[in-house]
């Protein structure tokens, strides 16, 4: 029997309203970036709307606004909400850190459209914290874990203050410590926060040499799964998947992969990697491989994730001596790209081999602001100054409509196409004075978002 054209329209008027309020809810906006480089880490960008290949102060830049503090922590996009972390009120400038009584971390929340702060929040540091001297915490600061988000709260991890959950109106829902100790180098912390399913994944490397699991509602610990080797570890894991679909927590720590269940935080696998005593950037998914390339002693690995115990034998594809530093790489179409000291370098996923190796290419006023910077750098603590790290990238790439996005220390913007050949689209200058930008951007709707130690940038088509 036919079904009455009153009802028919009354269901379908009803499913359309669903669909619109589901289309305005923030949690099921398809173009968000809720995490440290997107959507599994993977800092690829799949928008249908494009980003902008160029800017500067009068072409496509959106908005700009100051932020309360320093942080070299990305900014995340939940729906309509941008929200970036800082600190203030100690170490903010190498000459004059200030008293360490004075720490405040914030968790700022902006309109994406305009840039207004809708929210703000403010924390007091558990102390002591890790001192702001040597080239550890000076490098970083006091907010460089990214936050993370599943589409109905955000979540926040400030080291030995701990991990704090919050909705999407500033409601504070709660706070754990997860550790107060310090790592070796007392260089403090910086792998940022990942979720899985209703647990929040924290590295809590410095504070506790563990992986910690907290219940996303009440901030309980799930599981706690300690091991001296997550010394020195500063990456972020991933989540990869083994040929039979199991998903299992992928992390580089020094000397080796690990693989771990993220019910139970155990150790699943493991894979001998590069000959390093750190792990500072985090792997990467690769059609089927977990990737990494480490710079302390240089190398990249390639393993395939799953089995028991020491996989490296069965598991391990390839290994090679191409190495980074900070910078994690990013995949696309078969091709690894790393980025490091300005060097691009193109792998072979499949095989480890070097396609290409070559140099950004800034004009001469802009290498002459990278000196400039480099010193000011030093002064203001930056780990990109001489004499420290020696001209280092923080920032990791982000891909896009087959561009790679890069984002050096003085606010260069690099847009590279992706292929088996170097060419470089353009460099942009951001519209900033004596800011230092070490983070990595965020990518939503057409829009790019980019952090300094001083403000937050919108860049997107203003045509």
């Amino acid at each position: 029997m036919s079904r009455p054209p009153f009802l028919f329209c009354l269901a379908l008027s009803f499913l359309m309203a669903i669909s619109a309020s589901l289309r305005s809810d923030s949690s099921l906006f398809a173009g968000d970036w809720m995490r440290f480089r997107g959507p599994n880490g993977t800092g690829s960008y799949e928008d249908e709307k494009p980003l902008p290949v160029t800017w500067g102060e009068t072409e496509n830049l959106a908005w700009k606004r100051p932020l309360p503090g320093p942080g070299v922590s990305s900014p995340i996009v939940v729906g309509e909400k941008v929200f970036v972390t800082c600190y203030s009120g100690y170490g903010v400038e190498r000459d004059d850190p200030g008293n360490m009584d004075d720490l405040k971390r914030h968790l700022v929340c902006l309109n994406r459209k305009s840039g207004e702060i809708v929210w703000q929040k403010t924390i007091d540091a558990v102390l002591p914290e890790d001192p702001y001297s040597g080239p550890g915490v000076p490098t970083h600061g006091y907010a460089s874990h990214s936050p993370v988000s599943d589409g109905k709260n955000v979540y926040v991890f400030f080291g030995k203050t701990g991990a704090l959950a919050f909705d999407l109106e500033g409601k504070q829902l709660w706070q754990t410590n997860v550790g107060q100790e310090s790592d070796p180098r007392r260089w403090g912390s910086s792998s940022s926060p990942i979720l899985y399913e209703d647990k929040l994944i924290l590295t809590a490397s410095a504070e506790s040499e563990a992986l910690v699991a907290l219940d996303t509602k009440t901030g309980k610990e799930v599981w706690r799964a300690e091991a001296s080797g997550l010394a020195n570890t500063w990456g972020t894991p991933t989540l990869g998947k083994t040929e039979s679909g199991e998903t299992q927590i992928v992390l580089g720590v020094p000397y080796e992969i690990w693989g771990l269940n993220p019910e139970t935080g155990k150790l699943q696998w493991y894979c001998e990697a590069m000959d390093t005593d750190q792990f500072n950037s985090s792997v990467i998914n690769a059609d089927g491989l977990i990737i990494g390339i480490e710079g302390r002693s240089g190398g990249a690995v390639a393993v395939r994730p799953g089995g028991k115990g020491d996989i490296t034998d069965s598991n391990r594809v390839w290994q090679e001596r191409h190495s980074g530093r900070f910078s994690t790489p990013v995949y696309y179409d078969g091709r690894v790209y790393g980025i490091s000291n300005g060097i691009v370098t193109c792998i072979d996923a499949k095989t480890g081999e070097r396609i290409y190796q070559a140099r950004l290419e800034g004009n001469s006023q802009q290498e002459q602001s990278q000196d400039r910077a480099e010193e000011g750098g030093q002064r203001r603590g930056f780990g990109f100054g001489r004499g420290r790290f020696g001209g280092s990238d923080y920032s990791s790439p982000i891909l896009a409509d087959g561009k790679i996005y890069f984002v050096r220390g003085t606010g260069e913007v690099f847009v590279i196409k992706a292929g088996d050949e170097f060419e470089q689209l353009a460099v942009n200058q951001m519209p900033a004075s004596g800011e230092q930008f070490m983070a990595t951007p965020a990518a939503s709707d057409g829009q790019l978002f980019i952090r300094s130690d001083k403000h937050l940038y919108c860049i997107g088509r203003t045509d």
